[in-house]
């Protein structure tokens, strides 16, 4: 079955855009699909790639990025349905990044997740990232 769903990348200098070339995020018909996002600070990027020192300024700027990201594209932190959060050290920070999120995220209206623990992301001193798909 062929569907006319079209593409649309979407893309803000408002937001770090990474290292790599990518996309974003994408919608496809009525659904954002956000790649991961950093804690670059992007009033400061590309000039400075530091990251915060604690980790629940990173999930802040995260969360931040994220959300300027789902605005260009037409939605918001209140309409994902989905987050996957990669930790480098899950024993340590799991809480303190449960902390921030819960503010951007309440219990009650949370979308669903996953948090796993990664050895390494993309930037070397990153400690997390997150990635989402919302409702457009």
């Amino acid at each position: 079955m062929k569907t006319n769903v079209k593409k649309e990348i979407i893309r803000t200098s408002k937001a770090p855009m990474g290292r790599i070339p990518l996309t974003q995020a994408v919608r496809v018909g009525d659904l954002i699909f956000c790649s991961g996002a950093l804690g670059l600070d992007p009033s400061k990027y590309p000039k400075d790639m530091s990251l915060p020192k604690d980790v629940r300024l990173e999930t802040k700027q995260v969360l931040e990025n994220l959300k300027t990201v789902l605005e260009e594209g037409g939605s918001s932190l209140d309409k994902v349905v989905k987050v996957t959060i990669f930790l480098k050290d899950i024993a340590s920070d799991f809480d303190a990044v449960n902390e921030v999120f819960y503010k951007y995220f309440p219990l009650n209206t949370s979308p669903a997740r996953s948090t796993v623990e990664v050895v390494r992301l993309a930037l070397p001193d990153a400690r997390m990232e997150v990635e989402a798909v919302a409702i457009a």
